[in-house]
């Protein structure tokens, strides 16, 4: 099986306003990206208004994810699922591989590849952007706790809360990167 020389970041976005704007600046401030969107996140992104500087851009277009295959010849060496919804996190605590960002998540953790989650719904309480700039409470259910519970032990699965968290979490896993390839 053939490998690329320089594998990449996979970053995945679903369909939530949760902090998206705040990983659209992360994800503009990286270098070596590819952008993974489900049909959902491609629709939050235009619903919200935000733009990205990613050139590599894969959507959710093919009833068998077809972009996932390139996690066969190591193309990337982390994956990012960032925001995550709970149906998303739900189906990957179930192994459920039906939209491009599942497969992505699934095919990660199949060829070894590192995931590093930020999901949406981590408290009972949370304040997140809405469209136009609105600010509402969301009230994540108890089964919506639970799955996150789940997913924290799974392996080669990073589960952060919060944008620092999802930036420590990343910038420890290039800092890793770097390290082995010296």
């Amino acid at each position: 099986m053939k490998t690329v020389e320089k594998p990449r970041l996979a970053w995945a976005i679903t369909g939530s306003g949760h902090y998206l704007r705040e990983c659209i600046e992360i994800i503009d401030g990286l270098e070596d990206v590819d952008l993974f969107l489900s049909r959902a996140g491609a629709e939050v992104l235009q619903q919200y208004g935000y733009r990205h500087q990613v050139a590599k851009v894969f959507q959710d277009k093919t009833a068998s994810a077809v972009p996932v295959e390139m996690f066969y010849y190591g193309n990337y060496h982390t994956v990012v699922i960032a925001p995550a919804t709970s149906n998303t996190i739900a189906k990957m605590v179930c192994g459920i591989s039906d939209t491009l960002v599942t497969n992505v998540y699934a095919q990660a953790g199949k060829c070894g590849v590192p995931s590093i989650v930020f999901a949406c719904d981590t408290a009972p309480e949370i304040e997140s952007e809405a469209p136009r700039d609105n600010m509402v409470k969301v009230y994540p259910r108890r089964v919506d706790l639970e799955n996150i519970e789940r997913l924290q032990t799974f392996e080669d699965t990073t589960v952060v809360s919060d944008m620092q968290q999802l930036q420590a979490a990343i910038q420890a896993r290039l800092a890793c990167l770097k390290t082995s390839s010296s």
